[in-house]
This record gives structure tokens, C-alpha cells and sequence, in this order.
């Protein structure tokens, strides 16, 4: 399939909506997509007519429901090119995906002496989830810097590793800079080392092909609504033979093979890891977004993302008074900046009066701002939908607010 980006906005109705009287310019996917129709029309099918729970009737709506998410599965496996869909756990979001690998496999395998390694980069959710776990057991923490253009610094990173790092949990994409991490490098140099790899790949699975057998990670967390799909859904992607080893996360229904009150046998993964009724319509909504971005070809996607990135980032370098956070060669989808005229909340305002939607805060990475000498950005982040005309009315709005407050 050719990218036709008008053919593709037209899939998307919130596209279509006035904000404060403008046309809405939608630049924060990156906190949460908007949605094609193809999957809100998936989701209203679903519940009109084929919706009933998984996994436990004999009836046909049950069958119908359990056969659509357990495809839902095999999308998801098929999208990352994983080796198998026992290796696919559905859970409520990346950052139920990173807890589980921390409740799971964390506490099973790390101790007092051991180390673990993440960058200066990470979301929150990659860095509080691993210390509410070292409160408990007492491991270090170890941070791999980024330099002022953005980009990990891995001559840092060969220093830090060592035979008492046990994990290394590191983002594929950034959040704030947009850059690309060289995962796979960090990945063959945390195995050399004897370590397991988490990968945060929130911002990567939107924007990039995905190959888990290439990039030879342990574990792989992503969202659902980041990649067109709904809310509440998450993939967490384990090798096959640690997911086989790792204790439940959360017990309850599903999860088990048997259930005495002496004693508990488990199911096998996935189902292991997914207790109680799933997130069924979500998971099926992700399948069917997962369609949608593979009809377009996630190398299409990549290359007409990475130009208008490059767009983006010079326009609002052509502002004056503006400082863009990151400025890495590798770098996607993300740009992220602060002004000398005004407080990145005091732009946010005026530019959403222009019909410009962007985010404004610390957007969950607090060290990495300060890492900046700044506490808050302005964020503004792309879609496969976005357009240089959605730039170009940004950055008007830019201006504008620079006139308001000089």
C-alpha cells in the first residue's frame, strides 16, 4: 500500500473536529493515539454481537469471543516477530507489563548483591517500579547517561555492566528526546555480560518494525493506545523459556491448571500471567489496529515519520528563543523544546486556543529534564496522520504565543 496521509486522516474522526472554532491540529500521540475507524467499528461489532467472556463456555459467542482474541494474540506475535504466541501476555499497559517483570521474574532472581542497569532516559515506570522493588531486596541501581544531543552513551554503559548486573531496562525510543536507542547493541552487550534485557518500547512499537528474534531482547513492553488501538491493553514479550520459570504475577482465574486449599498448580504462560477475566474487546481492538498499520507497511510509516520529524524539528529550531531537548541523529516522531518567553504551560494554553493539541510537563521523566537544567518541556509528538500543514499551524501558534508574551 502506497502512503496516501489523506486517505489515512480520512480513517480517523477526531481529525475532523474544531477546537476553540480551528481545526484540530493533533500533535500528542505520543502520551495517546487517536483511532481509526476500522477499530472503533471492530470494537462496537464486538460488543454488539460477538461479545461473551473467554476461555470458559461451550457456546458459540464464547467460542467466537475466545477465537477473536486468541487471533488477537497471534497478531501481536506476528507484528514483533516473535517466535511464538506463548511468548504474547496481555496485561493492562506497558507499565503493568514492567511491573509484572519485576514482581515475577524481579524478585525471583535478584538479590542484595546484584545490580541493575537503566539510562537517564527512562519513563517513570521503568525506574519506580524497579525501586519499590529494591526497597524490598536491596540491589543497586546503576544509570547509564545521555549526552547533550539525546544519545545514550554506551562507552558509559560498557563500564557500568559487570558480573553483578543482573538486568539491564532500558527504553527502545525516548518519550521527551525521540531518540533511538541502540538497542540492539545493549542488548548483545548486556548478554555478553550474563544479563537479562527489558525493553520500554512504548515509543518504538508506533513508529518502527519490530523483530524480536533480531533484537534477541528477554522482555518487551508496549501499550495499546499508543498504536491506534484502545486503552487498557498492553503486551508484555518474554522468551518462551523465562516465562516457563517465573512465578504469577497476580493469582485468580485462568491462571491455574488445578486448586486444592493444600495446594495451587499453575497454568503454563501465557495464561499464567493473566488472571481473571482479560482485557478481552481491548485486546481485539489492538488486533485490529495492529491490521491497520500493517496494511500501510510499518517501513512506510517509518520513512514518512522520519521526514516530517526532521521538518518538525527544524521549524521549531527556526523560531527564536526556542531549545529543542535532543537533537540526535537517530531520533523519531518526538520533539521536545522549551522557550526563553514563556513557560511551556503558558504556550500550551495559547496554542490550544489555535486548535493545536500538545503536552506540556515533565511528561514522566523528570531525571532526564533535569538532566536538561529544566523541570517542564513542551512536547510535541507525530502520528502516521500528521502532516507538514499540522507543522505549519503549530508553529504559527508558536509565534503567535511568542508575540503574546515578549
Amino acid at each position: 500500500m502506497s502512503f496516501d496521509v489523506e486517505k489515512i486522516r480520512a480513517d480517523f474522526p477526531a481529525l475532523s473536529l474544531t477546537v476553540h472554532g480551528k481545526p484540530l491540529v493533533f500533535l500528542d500521540s505520543a502520551a495517546s493515539a487517536q483511532k481509526p475507524l476500522c477499530v472503533l467499528d471492530a470494537l462496537y461489532r464486538q460488543y454488539q454481537t460477538e461479545y461473551a467472556n473467554v476461555h470458559r463456555g461451550m457456546y458459540e459467542l464464547s467460542e467466537k469471543a475466545t477465537l477473536n482474541f486468541e487471533q488477537a494474540r497471534k497478531k501481536v506475535q506476528n507484528f514483533i516477530h516473535a517466535a511464538s504466541d506463548k511468548e504474547i501476555v496481555f496485561t493492562r499497559g506497558a507499565t503493568d507489563s514492567i511491573n509484572l517483570v519485576a514482581y515475577t521474574w524481579g524478585a525471583a532472581n535478584l538479590t542484595a548483591d546484584d545490580e541493575i542497569i537503566l539510562s537517564q532516559a527512562e519513563h517513570h515506570s521503568n525506574i519506580v517500579s524497579w525501586q519499590i522493588l529494591q526497597q524490598r531486596i536491596g540491589f543497586k541501581i546503576k544509570v547509564v547517561p545521555v549526552d547533550d544531543n539525546g544519545d545514550f552513551v554506551f562507552e558509559e554503559y560498557l563500564k557500568l555492566l559487570s558480573d553483578k548486573t543482573k538486568l539491564v531496562a532500558v527504553a527502545h525510543v525516548s518519550n521527551v528526546l525521540g531518540t533511538v536507542f541502540p538497542v540492539k547493541d545493549i542488548v548483545e552487550a548486556a548478554h555478553k555480560a550474563g544479563a537479562v534485557v527489558l525493553l520500554d518500547g512504548c515509543q518504538a512499537a508506533t513508529h518502527l518494525l519490530l523483530n524480536m528474534q533480531d533484537l534477541d531482547c528477554d522482555f518487551y513492553a508496549f501499550s495499546g493506545h499508543k498504536l491506534y488501538g484502545p486503552t487498557g491493553i498492553g503486551v508484555l514479550y518474554g522468551k518462551k523459556a523465562l516465562l516457563e520459570n517465573m512465578p504469577p504475577f497476580e493469582g485468580g482465574g485462568d491462571m491455574i491448571k488445578t486448586v486444592s486449599f493444600e495446594k495451587s498448580v499453575w497454568a503454563e504462560p501465557p495464561a499464567r500471567f493473566e488472571a481473571g477475566t482479560p482485557p478481552i474487546m481491548q485486546a481485539i481492538g489492538l488486533g485490529h489496529a495492529i491490521d491497520y498499520v500493517r496494511n500501510i507497511g510499518m517501513e512506510n510509516i517509518d520513512a514518512y515519520e522520519h521526514d516530517l520529524c526532521l521538518y518538525l524539528q527544524e521549524q521549531v529550531a527556526s523560531v527564536g528563543g526556542t531549545r529543542i531537548l535532543g537533537t540526535s541523529a537517530h531520533k523519531t516522531a518526538v520533539v521536545s523544546f522549551v522557550t526563553d518567553f514563556a513557560h511551556p504551560q503558558d504556550i500550551a494554553m495559547v496554542l490550544d486556543q489555535e486548535g493545536v493539541a500538545v503536552r506540556t510537563g515533565h511528561h514522566c521523566a523528570q531525571p532526564l529534564h533535569e538532566r536538561f537544567g529544566v523541570s517542564v518541556s513542551v512536547r510535541a509528538s507525530l502520528g502516521l496522520y500528521n502532516t507538514k500543514e499540522d507543522i505549519e499551524k503549530f508553529i504559527a501558534a508558536l509565534h503567535k504565543a511568542k508575540r503574546f508574551f515578549s
